[in-house]
């Protein structure tokens, strides 16, 4: 294994953020992730894993080991009824592990079709699009103890997901490096899929698709998101940059009346004080941000929840961006966005010191 220095991390962030790595390795295994700990410690040099970099700006050169996670590997476990449990590397890209999960009938995966990044992150960041999330169908977490060195299992319950959340960027973050995900994926045959969430079922009806199997719903699903969002091959970005906010039914109730269009739908648990979920979306595109460019920096024409680089913005340009938006639309609508992506810079990397 070996370590590199003075890396260019562009190639490596969607963003396409022309920063450095001070140190930079690859990780093809969970014996070379042990190695390269025990080499950070010995170095007194923070480690920040990075697999596919679909969800993070970079705002500086960072003063770290760059540790690129590059696993691969999809395996049956067991086959219990009608699931089936399937370990995927955490190098695996997460598009090619949903392809393999529709080829071989196995259904929970495809609404969740063309995100990008690896397998690794899926739970840190608890993935989800179209009516679907990762949690719905992770069982347990396999991952290497920073502190010990020992490999762990990590049942679900214990990962604390919620909307784009986990404990991974919390209280475990720092501690344990994801090397592995076993999920319980369900038998085509006896299988309900999920349709109803977004223009799915409209797309399927428009390519006179009346009973659709896992495929469809797979490839549909990449069609909707080719559709609305830009390929980071030609404009960098990290897909979708905020969260959908969350409000109580008095907020709901406020804007709703003024806004008799405003869109929304359920959250995971409603109640009076997560009453529903406004898409942010709407909210940017209504403030007048949609396709607004700033140098380099701008929000995408199409999609207003993307934020995009154009060629030579920075990070710290892209995140003045972002908090002007998240003002501007706290002031016009009395409700708070917040960023999805990772933001990392090397204050915030001391806490990865193992």
């Amino acid at each position: 294994m070996q370590i590199q220095e003075n890396i260019s991390l562009k190639p490596y962030n969607t963003f396409g953020m022309e920063v450095q790595a001070r140190y930079f390795a690859r990780a093809a295994s969970a014996d070379q992730v042990a190695w390269a700990v025990r080499w950070a410690r010995e170095h007194a040099c923070p480690l920040m894993p990075l697999s596919g970099g679909s969800n993070l700006l970079l705002l500086e050169d960072l003063d770290a080991l760059v540790l690129h996670m590059d696993s691969r590997g999809i395996e049956v476990l067991d086959r219990q009824g009608n699931s089936t449990l399937v370990r995927a590397a955490g190098g695996e890209v997460w598009h090619d592990f949903v392809r393999w999960a529709v080829e071989h009938r196995l259904g929970g995966v495809e609404n969740l079709a063309f995100i990008p990044g690896r397998v690794g992150a899926a739970p840190v960041q608890n993935i989800g699009a179209y009516g679907a999330e990762a949690r719905d169908t992770i069982e347990w977490v396999e991952a290497l103890d920073v502190r010990t060195g020992e490999q762990v299992v990590l049942p679900a319950e214990e990962c604390r997901f919620g909307y784009r959340e986990s404990a991974f960027k919390h209280e475990f973050r720092g501690r344990y490096i994801i090397l592995s995900v076993v999920f319980r994926l369900c038998d085509a045959d006896r299988y309900s899929l999920k349709l109803d969430y977004g223009p799915i079922r409209r797309a399927l009806a428009q390519q006179g698709i009346a009973s659709p199997g896992l495929a469809d719903v797979a490839r549909t699903v990449e069609e909707i998101r080719r559709a609305k969002l830009p390929d980071p091959a030609r404009i960098g970005n990290s897909g979708s940059f905020f969260k959908n906010p969350v409000v109580d039914r008095a907020t709901f109730e406020r804007l709703s009346a003024r806004y008799p269009d405003l869109p929304s739908f359920d959250p995971e648990a409603p109640s009076p004080q997560h009453y529903k979920k406004i898409p942010a979306a709407w909210l940017i595109e209504r403030a007048g941000w949609k396709g607004y460019r700033r140098g380099d920096a701008g929000v995408h024409t199409a999609q207003a929840l993307v934020l995009v680089n154009y060629g030579k913005a920075t990070g710290s340009e892209i995140l003045s961006l972002c908090h002007d938006i998240c003002a501007d639309v706290g002031e016009k609508f009395g409700v708070e966005i917040r960023p999805e992506v990772n933001i990392v810079d090397n204050a915030s990397l001391a806490a990865l010191r193992p």
